[in-house]
């Protein structure tokens, strides 16, 4: 007999790839090996030919039919009667401004159960990349839902002190907040001792990961490395907008700018990777470069450190509770090509590579494994539903 039943929804689920979708099934999957019932309940949104009920390791995944959309928000009635005919405890919710989380969160309080959810970066994240009447889908929704299921949640669940700032100025009772981060399985990430002398027979092997969208800058790193010898960069990852707003084509303009440059033998567009290609990828690396503008979390930064790699990032989602700047790695600036590029030189010394290697990896196994994580995710739960 389970000890509880935990409803998780989601607008997009596997096989579409995404940090809050990774966090969603991982959360469901430690919980389900503790005996906690948590089923995810999704729609169809960016994925094809998939069933619409199945189990993924040992998690009982419901996809329910889309009916209509506006932009990425999408509406799947049926998904109301399969929530009220299912005896949970409480509904986990991840991802605002979606019918998802709204009618959960409505038919949580009809049926008088806790109602909670992780906000992902999703409530203020759109100021740093969208402006003037590219907002107003944003605050027309805010305006129309008064806020109502991110004010009147049991609990809200942000992964860093940045979304922790942001819920507050949303609105958000400071005592309904709480910090819990994504996990990671640290045990996949053996790094390789890499730890050799740069030279040209061993280039320094930069790494990004992430979907290629205008906001991550990844020029900036391209223009870096322009007259920095003895390197190559991998950028791993398929295009993809983070808005419908933004015109697509990004990924071709890096290509030509690459090829227009001369850079084709300094950089390599691998295309996306999953799994143990994707571990690979960290592992065989040297150093990890991450200029963004704006993260909900910054998965693929929790990834590098996992792996051991110093890195270059910018001040976006958990950068800075990750890594120490000059002591397990480098925060930067946004749109700062020159720091970047020494940075790099910098991280050419075998010495420091190895000294924020230890670092980073050692702050990442305390901090972030799914252990942690899960234990505190299971006593968010326990809380609202006061059970001592």
């Amino acid at each position: 007999m389970k000890i509880m039943r935990i409803a998780r929804v989601i607008e997009m689920f596997y096989p579409y790839m995404a940090g809050p979708i990774n966090q969603a099934f991982w959360i469901s999957k430690q919980l389900e090996e503790r005996n906690i019932e948590s089923p995810v309940y999704t729609t169809f949104l960016n994925v094809d030919n998939v069933p619409r009920k199945e189990i993924i390791d040992n998690v009982s995944v419901s996809r329910h039919e889309i009916k209509g959309k506006f932009m990425k928000y999408v509406y799947t009635p049926d998904l109301k009667n399969v929530l009220k005919n299912y005896d949970f405890d409480l509904i986990h919710a991840h991802n605002y401004r979606n019918y998802q989380s709204q009618i959960s969160f409505k038919i949580a309080k009809q049926k008088g159960k806790p109602f909670i959810i992780n906000t992902h970066g999703s409530l203020l994240s759109y100021r740093t990349y969208l402006k003037g009447l590219y907002t107003l889908p944003y605050i027309g929704y805010d305006l129309l839902t008064r806020k109502r299921i991110i004010k009147k949640a049991d609990k809200v669940v942000v992964s860093s002190k940045i979304e922790f700032s942001e819920a507050k100025k949303f609105g958000v009772k400071e005592k309904n907040i709480v910090i819990n981060p994504m996990g990671i399985n640290v045990s996949n990430y053996r790094k390789q001792d890499r730890f050799y002398e740069i030279n040209k027979k061993n280039p320094l092997k930069l790494l990004f990961v992430g979907r290629i969208s205008r906001h991550r800058k990844i020029e900036l790193i391209i223009n870096a490395i322009k007259n920095i010898e003895n390197v190559h960069l991998k950028i791993v990852g398929g295009e993809e907008k983070n808005t419908d707003f933004f015109k697509s084509g990004y990924l071709n303009e890096l290509k030509d700018y690459t090829t227009s440059n001369k850079l084709n033998k300094k950089v390599e567009f691998v295309g996306p990777k999953y799994g143990k290609d994707l571990i690979n990828e960290y592992t065989s690396s040297d150093v990890f470069v991450y200029p963004s503008l704006v993260e909900n979390f910054g998965q693929t930064i929790l990834e590098a450190s996992a792996a051991g790699l110093p890195s270059i990032v910018t001040p976006v989602g958990v950068a800075n509770e990750i890594i120490e700047n000059n002591i397990s790695g480098y925060i930067v600036d946004f749109d700062n090509v020159k720091i970047i590029a020494e940075r790099i030189e910098d991280l050419k010394s075998r010495e420091l590579r190895e000294k924020f290697s230890k670092k980073v990896k050692e702050n990442t196994e305390k901090n972030y494994s799914w252990e942690n994580i899960i234990t505190k995710y299971i006593n968010i739960y326990k809380d609202v539903l006061k059970i001592t």
